[in-house]
């Protein structure tokens, strides 16, 4: 396992560099083996990435602050999907609501939280082979196919960029 000390601080200062530049954490493992010889997994990159205290932006956060959000009262158009980060104020009452993980669950290329619109809330993830997976708090619960439909555009849109 590959720690914080043992990192020299070229190899510290260039992940900084490369998380300010938008890579992911993934790119951040494979340029550490590429550039430095590293053998790092996943989660070792990703403890790294704590232990350094570097942010991991992504594109879903950058567009976020570049764009204003909506007042209150106005409503988002059908077609537009908009990912809640947590922290965030929440969209209008009777819409679905999501976060999105800043890192992701272990196993997933992808995760956060959902609330439909009737109030339950589930776990989502996007697996390792780009499989999508929700667990509902609610043993059994089945979404509407309303709610699916607007889980599906933000998945859509999380993975598209």
């Amino acid at each position: 396992m590959i720690s914080a000390d043992n990192l020299s601080e070229e190899q510290i200062s260039a992940m900084k560099e490369w998380a300010g530049e938008g890579a992911s954490l993934s790119d951040i493992q494979k340029r550490l083996k590429g550039q430095f010889g590293l053998n790092a997994t996943y989660m070792d990159a990703r403890f790294l990435v704590l232990d350094l205290g570097i942010e991991i932006r992504s594109e879903a956060d950058e567009e976020a602050s570049a764009e204003p959000e909506p007042e209150e009262g106005n409503s988002i158009p059908g077609d537009q999907v908009e990912i809640i980060d947590p922290g965030q104020a929440e969209t209008p009452a009777g819409s679905v609501k999501f976060t999105t993980d800043e890192i992701a669950r272990p196993g997933a290329m992808a995760s956060g939280s959902v609330t439909f619109s009737d109030g339950v809330k589930a776990v989502w993830l996007i697996d390792e082979y780009g499989r999508p997976g929700l667990e509902p708090e609610t043993p059994g619960y089945q979404p509407t196919e309303a709610d699916l439909g607007e889980l599906e555009k933000h998945l859509r849109a999380l993975l598209q960029g």
